[in-house]
């Protein structure tokens, strides 16, 4: 079912935040720009971190109880699957599987759960 980590995600409080983290990884630490969608509050990005993605995204706020980091995504060949068995398992599913699309050709099924210890976690298929 799990085929390892797709991304983990950053929350950048506003669109200038959100530039300044894409200019420190891309500039400085030099992942890659994947790809990018939205704009202002709603800009999004995806890293290249070599076997892993950085996601970020403009919509975080100064002071989130949950920090920066917002959630773990793993990459998953059956997201409904993996939904199922975190269900069974008593964990609460808070964003039931749906299909999205990121940045025009990049359609993807995700859906999200709290783990054991308070974690978000992702669960994320490429179409």
């Amino acid at each position: 079912m799990l085929q390892g980590i797709h991304h983990i995600s950053l929350k950048a409080a506003g669109e200038e935040q959100f530039q300044r983290v894409l200019d420190f990884y891309t500039g400085v630490l030099g992942a890659g720009l994947v790809r990018q969608w939205g704009r202002g509050d709603d800009r999004g990005a995806m890293l290249e971190l070599g076997n892993t993605l950085l996601e970020v995204m403009a919509n975080g706020s100064a002071g989130d109880s949950k920090g920066p980091f917002a959630h773990i995504a793993f990459r998953t060949d059956d997201v409904d699957a993996a939904v199922r068995a975190v269900e069974e398992a008593g964990c609460p599913v808070f964003l039931l599987p749906s299909d999205k699309n990121l940045g025009g050709d990049y359609p993807i099924r995700i859906a999200f759960c709290t783990g054991p210890a308070g974690e978000d976690i992702e669960f994320f298929q490429e179409r």
